[in-house]
């Protein structure tokens, strides 16, 4: 008997030009930062279903920022726009000249969901940082994230400062979806079994379509803290390039003296990297054990599955 999807309702809301089509083309339809300039405003709200995991997802509301549509949500479409919601995504354009009007559209937003959604989690995305100063970045969105946490409560609200041009995008969304998946604890405990199993120094988890990191466990400390999301930025515009040659991404291993990096299909809805630093395991071994892991992670996958684990022996 095939699976009944799970729909999670997302909100994806702020001002006009705040860039919140621009970050969503981006993650969901492999648009490159410079093509996202030949996009429009949207139009009321554009609705999307992106599958994740097996039979998760995402049901993207895109609305429209423009002051009629705003005031619309608000009031005639109320009930209909936050209804059921499990999730707020709320973009603010850094160097926006009407703060005060982006504070007050979001407050809006939060009472219509205390009302209609109170257990919905809510972000707040700080956009185009990369059009601050560099040396002023930390300032702003200290300062602007202190607001947010105060103007939201009771609510609390989680903030990312993002920009279309770096890795900081893919944070975000990686940390947004990342709450969205129902068995991630199960999936995390599994990783972290084959990681031992195997002898990696980390095992990665990245959705398949938008190379998200979903999943991770390391057995060594790293020294980058943003390894994840360059990764994803690298990988994702690596597909891109092979996608224009009419070729298809399927795998890669990166090998130099001090440790092996293998990116391999995983499972129908994930790639999985793996990084070695034991010279003495050879890389045939390692490939063979992604392989033999991958009919246990598609059972994890499917929400209803069986809930075993992959024991250490």
């Amino acid at each position: 008997m095939p699976n009944t999807a799970m729909k999670k309702k997302v909100l994806l809301m702020g001002k006009s030009r705040s860039g919140k089509t621009s970050m969503r083309s981006i993650i969901f339809a492999n648009y490159i930062a410079c093509d996202t300039r030949r996009l429009g405003a949207t139009i009321n709200v554009e609705h999307s279903h992106v599958r994740f995991l097996g039979n998760l997802v995402l049901n993207l509301w895109d609305c429209g920022g423009q002051d009629t549509f705003m005031e619309n949500y608000f009031t005639s479409q109320r009930d209909n726009i936050f209804r059921n919601v499990e999730v707020l995504i709320y973009v603010f354009d850094v160097e926006s000249r009407e703060l005060e009007k982006d504070m007050h559209y979001y407050q809006s937003c939060l009472e219509a969901i205390l009302q209609n959604a109170p257990d919905a989690k809510i972000f707040c995305l700080v956009h185009k940082m990369d059009l601050v100063q560099e040396d002023q970045r930390d300032l702003i969105f200290k300062e602007r994230e202190e607001d947010l946490r105060r103007l939201s409560r009771p609510l609390e609200c989680a903030c990312f400062r993002t920009s279309i041009w770096d890795e900081t995008l893919y944070k975000a969304w990686s940390s947004i979806v990342y709450q969205l998946i129902p068995n991630v604890q199960q999936l995390e405990m599994n990783l972290g079994n084959f990681a031992r199993i195997i002898e990696a120094d980390e095992v990665l988890l990245f959705e398949r379509a938008t190379f998200l990191v979903i999943s991770d466990y390391q057995c060594k400390e790293q020294r980058d803290v943003h390894r994840f999301e360059t990764i994803s930025n690298i990988i994702q515009q690596f597909k891109l390039s092979c996608s224009k040659l009419a070729a298809s991404f399927q795998s890669m291993e990166v090998r130099n003296s001090n440790f092996a990096a293998f990116i391999d299909i995983f499972t129908s809805n994930t790639y999985v990297m793996v990084v070695m630093s034991d010279p003495s395991i050879p890389s045939a071994a390692t490939l063979i054990n992604i392989r033999n892991a991958r009919k246990h992670f598609e059972k994890l996958e499917r929400v209803d599955g069986p809930k075993r684990s992959l024991l250490m022996r």
